[in-house]
Protein backbone atom coordinates (compact mmCIF):
# COMPACT_ATOMS: atom_id res chain seq x y z
CA UNK A 1 0.00 0.00 0.00
CA UNK A 2 1.45 3.73 -0.73
CA UNK A 3 1.31 5.84 2.31
CA UNK A 4 -0.31 9.08 2.44
CA UNK A 5 3.04 10.73 2.54
CA UNK A 6 4.29 9.08 -0.54
CA UNK A 7 0.95 10.46 -2.64
CA UNK A 8 1.16 13.88 -1.08
CA UNK A 9 4.78 13.89 -2.23
CA UNK A 10 4.19 12.38 -5.85
CA UNK A 11 1.09 14.43 -6.57
CA UNK A 12 2.99 17.82 -5.30
CA UNK A 13 5.57 17.39 -7.99
CA UNK A 14 3.34 18.14 -10.62
CA UNK A 15 3.94 22.18 -9.46
CA UNK A 16 7.09 23.28 -10.11
CA UNK A 17 7.90 25.26 -6.94
CA UNK A 18 7.54 21.47 -5.15
CA UNK A 19 10.21 20.01 -7.78
CA UNK A 20 12.22 22.66 -7.28
CA UNK A 21 11.98 22.43 -3.00
CA UNK A 22 12.25 18.33 -3.05
CA UNK A 23 15.08 17.92 -6.34
CA UNK A 24 12.88 15.61 -7.99
CA UNK A 25 10.57 15.26 -10.73
CA UNK A 26 8.18 12.13 -12.03
CA UNK A 27 8.53 10.12 -15.06
CA UNK A 28 5.91 7.76 -16.79
CA UNK A 29 5.57 4.97 -18.86
CA UNK A 30 7.82 1.67 -18.86
CA UNK A 31 10.14 2.83 -21.70
CA UNK A 32 11.17 5.98 -20.81
CA UNK A 33 12.00 5.12 -17.45
CA UNK A 34 13.96 2.40 -18.60
CA UNK A 35 16.22 4.96 -20.54
CA UNK A 36 16.48 7.07 -17.25
CA UNK A 37 17.55 4.32 -15.31
CA UNK A 38 20.04 3.58 -17.90
CA UNK A 39 21.86 7.26 -17.35
CA UNK A 40 23.58 9.37 -15.01
CA UNK A 41 20.09 10.09 -13.42
CA UNK A 42 19.57 9.14 -9.57
CA UNK A 43 16.27 7.30 -9.21
CA UNK A 44 14.38 8.20 -5.80
CA UNK A 45 11.83 5.70 -5.91
CA UNK A 46 10.00 3.62 -8.30
CA UNK A 47 5.93 2.68 -8.18
CA UNK A 48 5.36 -0.30 -11.13
CA UNK A 49 2.83 -3.30 -11.02
CA UNK A 50 5.78 -5.46 -12.72
CA UNK A 51 8.93 -5.78 -11.05
CA UNK A 52 12.20 -4.03 -13.26
CA UNK A 53 14.54 -6.00 -11.18
CA UNK A 54 15.83 -3.13 -9.30
CA UNK A 55 17.36 -2.65 -5.96
CA UNK A 56 14.49 -3.45 -3.79
CA UNK A 57 14.38 -0.81 -1.55
CA UNK A 58 14.17 1.76 -4.44
CA UNK A 59 11.26 -0.48 -6.11
CA UNK A 60 7.77 -0.97 -4.62
CA UNK A 61 5.10 -3.27 -6.14
CA UNK A 62 1.88 -1.68 -6.23
CA UNK A 63 -1.83 -2.14 -7.80
CA UNK A 64 -3.08 -0.43 -10.85
CA UNK A 65 -5.80 0.86 -8.54
CA UNK A 66 -3.19 2.72 -6.71
CA UNK A 67 -1.11 3.63 -9.87
CA UNK A 68 -4.06 5.12 -11.05
CA UNK A 69 -4.40 7.97 -7.81
CA UNK A 70 -0.50 9.08 -8.31
CA UNK A 71 -0.37 9.17 -11.84
CA UNK A 72 -0.56 12.12 -14.05
CA UNK A 73 -2.06 10.64 -16.93
CA UNK A 74 -5.84 10.35 -17.56
CA UNK A 75 -5.03 6.34 -18.82
CA UNK A 76 -2.15 5.60 -16.27
CA UNK A 77 0.71 3.25 -17.93
CA UNK A 78 2.25 0.27 -15.45
CA UNK A 79 4.84 2.36 -13.88
CA UNK A 80 5.19 6.07 -12.08
CA UNK A 81 9.58 6.99 -11.16
CA UNK A 82 10.49 9.88 -9.16
CA UNK A 83 14.16 10.77 -10.19
CA UNK A 84 15.98 13.43 -8.77
CA UNK A 85 16.84 16.65 -10.52
CA UNK A 86 20.30 16.78 -12.40
CA UNK A 87 22.61 19.55 -11.67
CA UNK A 88 23.02 21.83 -14.98
CA UNK A 89 26.80 21.58 -16.59
CA UNK A 90 28.61 24.33 -17.94
CA UNK A 91 27.73 25.72 -21.36
CA UNK A 92 30.28 25.41 -24.16
CA UNK A 93 30.07 27.96 -26.47
CA UNK A 94 32.69 26.32 -28.98
CA UNK A 95 29.08 24.61 -30.73
CA UNK A 96 26.04 25.93 -31.24
CA UNK A 97 23.60 26.59 -28.88
CA UNK A 98 19.52 26.51 -28.87
CA UNK A 99 17.86 28.91 -26.43
CA UNK A 100 14.63 29.62 -26.12
CA UNK A 101 12.89 33.25 -25.56
CA UNK A 102 9.29 32.12 -23.57
CA UNK A 103 8.53 29.57 -25.21
CA UNK A 104 5.90 28.16 -22.89
CA UNK A 105 4.02 25.30 -24.15
CA UNK A 106 5.32 21.75 -22.99
CA UNK A 107 4.68 19.89 -25.55
CA UNK A 108 6.76 22.30 -27.63
CA UNK A 109 9.67 22.22 -24.89
CA UNK A 110 9.20 18.62 -25.17
CA UNK A 111 9.46 18.38 -29.10
CA UNK A 112 12.47 21.07 -29.12
CA UNK A 113 14.94 18.79 -26.77
CA UNK A 114 14.06 15.94 -28.79
CA UNK A 115 15.32 17.91 -31.63
CA UNK A 116 18.43 19.10 -30.21
CA UNK A 117 19.05 15.20 -28.74
CA UNK A 118 18.28 14.41 -33.10
CA UNK A 119 20.54 17.05 -34.30
CA UNK A 120 23.65 17.08 -31.47
CA UNK A 121 23.11 20.10 -29.80
CA UNK A 122 24.74 19.62 -26.67
CA UNK A 123 23.80 22.82 -24.20
CA UNK A 124 19.86 24.05 -24.77
CA UNK A 125 19.57 26.92 -22.54
CA UNK A 126 16.29 29.16 -21.45
CA UNK A 127 15.06 31.99 -20.22
CA UNK A 128 13.46 31.73 -17.02
CA UNK A 129 10.34 32.33 -18.06
CA UNK A 130 10.28 28.86 -20.72
CA UNK A 131 8.20 26.20 -18.76
CA UNK A 132 10.30 24.11 -16.71
CA UNK A 133 11.80 20.90 -18.59
CA UNK A 134 10.49 18.58 -15.86
CA UNK A 135 7.22 19.24 -15.87
CA UNK A 136 5.08 15.94 -16.48
CA UNK A 137 4.15 16.84 -20.19
CA UNK A 138 7.54 18.12 -20.90
CA UNK A 139 9.23 14.91 -19.94
CA UNK A 140 6.83 12.65 -21.88
CA UNK A 141 7.24 14.61 -24.89
CA UNK A 142 10.78 14.38 -24.38
CA UNK A 143 10.69 10.49 -24.70
CA UNK A 144 14.06 10.06 -22.52
CA UNK A 145 16.07 12.57 -24.82
CA UNK A 146 16.31 15.00 -21.45
CA UNK A 147 19.24 12.82 -20.38
CA UNK A 148 21.29 13.54 -23.34
CA UNK A 149 20.90 17.34 -23.24
CA UNK A 150 22.23 19.67 -21.47
CA UNK A 151 19.46 22.47 -20.15
CA UNK A 152 19.87 25.55 -18.69
CA UNK A 153 18.14 28.02 -16.93
CA UNK A 154 19.80 31.46 -16.92
CA UNK A 155 18.77 35.50 -17.64
CA UNK A 156 19.14 35.21 -21.43
CA UNK A 157 19.68 38.45 -22.14
CA UNK A 158 22.81 38.85 -19.95
CA UNK A 159 23.72 35.18 -21.16
CA UNK A 160 23.91 36.57 -24.59
CA UNK A 161 25.52 39.41 -24.23
CA UNK A 162 28.48 37.47 -22.05
CA UNK A 163 29.28 35.46 -25.03
CA UNK A 164 31.29 36.26 -28.02
CA UNK A 165 29.50 34.36 -30.83
CA UNK A 166 26.86 35.23 -33.75
CA UNK A 167 23.32 35.26 -32.50
CA UNK A 168 20.88 34.14 -34.92
CA UNK A 169 17.12 34.96 -34.42
CA UNK A 170 14.06 33.31 -36.28
CA UNK A 171 12.22 36.15 -37.36
CA UNK A 172 9.41 36.37 -39.97
CA UNK A 173 11.12 39.09 -41.61
CA UNK A 174 14.47 37.65 -41.45
CA UNK A 175 16.99 37.02 -44.06
CA UNK A 176 15.67 33.42 -46.02
CA UNK A 177 17.95 30.58 -43.84
CA UNK A 178 18.76 28.78 -47.10
CA UNK A 179 21.06 31.46 -48.83
CA UNK A 180 22.45 32.98 -45.53
CA UNK A 181 26.04 32.02 -43.62
CA UNK A 182 25.28 29.65 -41.14
CA UNK A 183 28.64 28.87 -38.93
CA UNK A 184 28.70 25.59 -36.69
CA UNK A 185 29.26 27.76 -33.36
CA UNK A 186 26.68 30.62 -32.35
CA UNK A 187 23.26 30.56 -31.01
CA UNK A 188 20.28 29.72 -32.53
CA UNK A 189 16.85 32.13 -31.00
CA UNK A 190 13.53 30.81 -30.98
CA UNK A 191 10.71 32.80 -29.28
CA UNK A 192 7.67 32.59 -28.13
CA UNK A 193 4.21 30.75 -29.17
CA UNK A 194 2.56 33.96 -29.61
CA UNK A 195 5.03 37.16 -29.56
CA UNK A 196 8.30 35.93 -30.87
CA UNK A 197 11.25 36.75 -29.84
CA UNK A 198 11.69 40.23 -27.37
CA UNK A 199 12.70 43.25 -27.72
CA UNK A 200 15.57 42.79 -25.15
CA UNK A 201 16.19 39.65 -27.01
CA UNK A 202 16.34 40.76 -30.39
CA UNK A 203 18.73 43.63 -29.54
CA UNK A 204 21.27 41.15 -29.16
CA UNK A 205 20.49 38.88 -32.45
CA UNK A 206 23.36 39.70 -34.97
CA UNK A 207 21.86 37.81 -38.09
CA UNK A 208 17.91 37.82 -38.39
CA UNK A 209 16.80 34.75 -40.67
CA UNK A 210 13.57 32.98 -41.59
CA UNK A 211 12.01 29.82 -43.26
CA UNK A 212 10.67 31.16 -46.41
CA UNK A 213 7.21 30.35 -47.49
CA UNK A 214 6.54 28.46 -50.66
CA UNK A 215 2.75 28.33 -50.61
CA UNK A 216 1.00 30.10 -53.37
CA UNK A 217 -0.99 32.10 -51.40
CA UNK A 218 1.13 33.26 -48.99
CA UNK A 219 -1.15 33.08 -46.67
CA UNK A 220 -0.03 30.98 -43.50
CA UNK A 221 0.50 33.32 -40.53
CA UNK A 222 4.00 31.47 -39.06
CA UNK A 223 4.82 28.10 -38.28
CA UNK A 224 5.14 26.14 -34.66
CA UNK A 225 7.97 26.87 -32.85
CA UNK A 226 8.83 23.42 -32.60
CA UNK A 227 8.24 22.68 -36.38
CA UNK A 228 10.51 25.70 -36.89
CA UNK A 229 13.26 24.77 -34.86
CA UNK A 230 13.57 21.15 -36.52
CA UNK A 231 13.72 23.18 -40.24
CA UNK A 232 16.27 25.78 -38.81
CA UNK A 233 18.59 23.07 -37.03
CA UNK A 234 18.52 20.83 -39.82
CA UNK A 235 19.88 23.35 -42.48
CA UNK A 236 22.42 24.44 -39.53
CA UNK A 237 23.84 20.77 -39.83
CA UNK A 238 23.32 20.35 -43.20
CA UNK A 239 25.94 23.10 -43.59
CA UNK A 240 28.41 21.72 -40.95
Amino acid sequence: MLSKSQIKLITSLKQKKYRQQHGLFVVEGVKTIKELLASSLKLHALYTTESFNIDAKLETIISPADLKRISFLTTPNTALAVFKRPEPKRIDSNNLIVALDSVRDPGNLGTIIRLCDWFGIKDLVCSKETVDCFNPKVIQATMGSVTRVNINYVNLEEFISSVDVPVFGAFMEGDNVYSSELPNNGILVMGNEANGISHEIENLVTDKISIPRFGDLQATESLNVATATAILLSEFKRRS
